[in-house]
């Protein structure tokens, strides 16, 4: 569970609320994806065109025979069905063939083009580096080399294939030692560290923060499929929420703790965020609802002059000044609580204190308590659709960002609901608890 994101309302434009929960240890679980266009990316940055270039006609026991192999198309990596990678690389060759004897040579040369093929399968140790197997997988001809020397066609596939197959096998060591520098991803997981361990600024309007201590990673084994690599990201983390003045941000690291491979983790977790309602507002709703509303004592009628909001002794206190059958103040206080079937958050166990000089009979004080406090019961309540959704928006706002280039969260948030109702000096503080996903991309790396 991840606790104590908080947004928060303004409790008034001079007044804001330094709230600060207590650190909680949690976890959050996303799905990582690793789309094999990005490894491609990372393969075609790192192999030049030219891959293998033989200038010399003496080497190779005097072969007579000069080659050069370029990629012609960007290599392309799909995933196969042995928690592998299959490696196309698509080749332009050119060849060059000499024919005669005592250094009486004619040269013909051709151009023809082949597929060469490699399977690599892919070890994520623990510390975030890619172990990867690349073994040749053969090569397909596209046209099979010839040389034409007018009346003398000279197959040189054997000579081709001979110096494919060596470069092959080169090619699979230039192919590990490329994914292990390129695919190291203790940067990246340096990056998702430091991305929670920096404040987030969930409202700037109303200077709300989470700050977020990674403490150690699980990771799910490897998925492979057609296009891209699966594999879910647990963080054990602390999380504080904080309102008012931005948090210090923790020291950022340089390195990441070595992970530890799970067999599962879901890809889902549960927050909890805040909602200030401030008095001002709760005052307002009340206004509207029982302002100059008059209701019947006994024959006679009460009318509510005025009514405020306000806290006491850690409690909602509703001040009602009244004129006519009872003519003084009225004081209602309660415990606030979510009332899921109202969609309200509304006062629990309520009590109730009268100032008037104009009620002398202990029935008629009676009959104004049971009345008025049912009235507060029944009607009063402050509805939470608006906190839920500026909730929603918020979470979802700064879990949707590239916070570094190339490293994008993406964040859905699919059930959220006022649970815990708290006091602050300045209004009420709505826990709110959301279930929500998370999903780290690699992209454009």
């Amino acid at each position: 569970m991840l606790s104590g994101v908080a947004f928060g309302q303004a409790i008034n434009d001079n007044q804001p609320v330094n709230y600060n929960f207590p650190k909680l240890k949690s976890g959050i679980t996303m799905p990582v994806t690793i789309p094999l266009a990005e490894i491609s990316n990372m393969i075609n940055t790192s192999v030049k065109d030219l891959i293998y270039e033989d200038n010399s006609y003496t080497d190779n026991d005097n072969d007579q025979f000069k080659v050069k192999v370029w990629k012609t198309r960007p290599i392309r990596l799909v995933g196969g069905t042995n928690q592998n990678i299959l490696i196309e690389v698509p080749l332009k060759v050119w060849a060059e063939k000499g024919i005669g004897t005592l250094g009486l040579c004619t040269y013909q040369n051709t151009t023809f083009e082949t597929v060469m093929s490699f399977s690599t399968t892919i070890n994520f140790q623990n510390n975030w580096t890619l172990k990867t197997t690349t073994e040749p997988n053969g090569f397909r001809w596209v046209v099979k080399p010839v040389l034409d020397f007018g009346r003398i066609q000279i197959p040189i596939t054997g000579l081709v294939e001979k110096s494919l197959i060596e470069q092959q096998l080169k090619f699979s060591k230039t192919i590990d030692q490329q994914l292990a520098t390129q695919l190291n991803f203790q940067q990246y997981a340096v990056m998702a560290w430091n991305i929670f361990s920096n404040p987030f600024n969930i409202s700037e309007e109303y200077k709300t923060w989470l700050k977020i201590t990674p403490i150690s990673v699980n990771i799910t084994p490897l998925k492979f499929y057609g296009n891209q690599i699966n594999t879910n990201l647990g963080i054990d983390v602390y999380s504080e929420t904080f309102t008012g003045n931005r948090p210090a941000s923790a020291p950022p690291v340089k390195t990441v703790t070595d992970f530890s491979v799970v067999p599962a983790l879901t890809d889902k977790f549960l927050l909890q965020t805040t909602a200030n309602i401030p008095f001002t507002q709760a005052t307002e709703i009340a206004r509207n609802l029982f302002l100059d509303k008059e209701y019947d004592i006994r024959g006679s009628s009460v009318k509510i002059k005025d009514i405020k909001v306000y806290g006491a002794d850690n409690r909602v206190m509703i001040e009602a000044e009244t004129e006519g059958y009872v003519n003084g103040k009225a004081f209602i206080s309660g415990i606030p609580i979510y009332d899921e079937a109202k969609k309200k958050i509304v006062l629990s166990n309520t009590k109730f204190n009268l100032r008037t000089a104009n009620i002398l009979q202990k029935t008629a004080t009676l009959l104004f308590k049971g009345r008025i406090i049912k009235m507060i019961q029944e009607e009063y309540g402050i509805p939470t659709q608006e906190l839920e959704s500026s909730s929603k928006k918020s979470i979802e706002d700064a879990f949707n960002k590239e916070y570094y280039k190339g490293l994008k969260i993406t964040g859905k948030v699919f059930d959220l609901k006022p649970g815990q109702v708290l006091m602050n000096p300045y209004g009420i503080t709505a826990v709110i608890d959301t279930n929500a996903t998370l999903k780290l991309i690699l992209d454009g790396i």
